[in-house]
């Protein structure tokens, strides 16, 4: 069930998005996606999305190094169609060309 789940956030989000943010590295939990980023203006690294019972997302920033993750910013209760927005607002990377 996992896999059904990250592999539909993959989804809703994208090939393209995810290419122009530089996703790498995508892991699948119980009921999450996360991945790393390339280097961005916020200084975020590491992007975890979590659906929640609600059918929400909440999505967490981070910047993680071997010394530990300090989480720079989240959002909760982010519709799909929403997630694009909350991933430009919160790493200052566009997820599509206009």
């Amino acid at each position: 069930m996992s896999n059904q789940i990250a592999e539909t956030i993959r989804q809703q989000i994208g090939h393209k998005a995810l290419y122009m943010i530089g996703a790498k590295n995508l892991l699948a939990h119980d009921d999450a996606l996360s991945f790393k980023i390339g280097r961005n203006s916020k200084s975020v690294n590491y992007v975890k999305i979590t659906l929640t019972p609600a059918d929400l997302y909440d999505i967490k920033f981070s910047w993680v190094t071997k010394n530990g993750e300090k989480v720079r910013s989240s959002e909760e209760g982010i519709y799909v169609d929403m997630l694009h927005g909350a991933i430009e607002r919160n790493t200052g990377m566009y997820t599509k060309l206009f």
